[in-house]
């Protein structure tokens, strides 16, 4: 069957790595090292995705700039401090390689850093898989279309042949804002309601219903 799409752009945390609890746990943690009110679980979650500046400055409103350098290191420290417990998703790893094997040109586009990105990616073992990548600290934060668009011109692949794959309204946002597809998982970060009013192709509960949506419409 021929494919529909040629480049396929995956988020990270809460798409691919089961990260959503860690990320709150080690924000709310940090609001507390600093004084600060403590975000809502709901609160924390809606965050997952920016930029880390930009999900600190929404999730913790009555924070000065100048405090902001002070709560990125405490994050960086609870979230780090937990890093080595992460693992995908089950299934990831096989679908991943599986999609490889099938010839789609697979990217990543993440709030994470660059350092970040990189350690976790070698660390899943899933860098000999992706072709290339954009985090957070290179480009503008999504909804912003930059990382897409950047990622579309360095393979030479148009909107109609990327489909962009995630867990937020975030990435949804951002696919929108680029002109390509979206397509929603509903097991990682926002609710099936907010994923559901942006339109995604399909709004997809397991890795396994995520692989068969693909090997299907993809």
């Amino acid at each position: 069957m021929a494919k529909k799409f040629d480049l396929l752009v995956f988020d990270w945390d809460g798409t691919l790595l089961d990260s959503t609890g860690a990320i709150v746990e080690a924000l709310q943690a940090a609001c507390r090292d600093l004084g600060q009110p403590e975000p809502s679980d709901e609160h924390a979650r809606y965050v997952i995705g920016l930029g880390l500046a930009d999900a600190l400055r929404h999730s913790v409103p009555g924070l000065s700039e100048e405090r902001l350098p002070q709560m990125v290191e405490r994050y960086k420290y609870h979230y780090l401090s937990r890093d080595h417990e992460l693992r995908l998703f089950d299934g990831v790893r096989e679908l991943i390689a599986q999609l490889h094997e099938f010839g789609f040109l697979l990217a990543v586009a993440t709030g994470k850093s660059r350092r970040g990105l990189d350690r976790s990616l070698s660390c899943s073992g899933l860098d000999v898989y992706f072709s290339t990548s954009r985090c957070a600290d290179e480009c503008f934060s999504k909804p912003h279309p930059q990382m897409l668009d950047e990622l579309m011109v360095e393979f030479a692949v148009p909107p109609e042949r990327t489909l962009m794959i995630g867990d937020t309204t975030h990435d949804l946002q951002m696919a929108i804002n680029a002109g390509v597809a979206g397509l929603a998982v509903d097991y990682g970060a926002h609710s099936p309601e907010a994923l559901d009013a942006l339109n995604p192709l399909a709004r997809l509960h397991t890795i396994a219903e995520l692989a068969r949506w693909l090997g299907t419409n993809a």
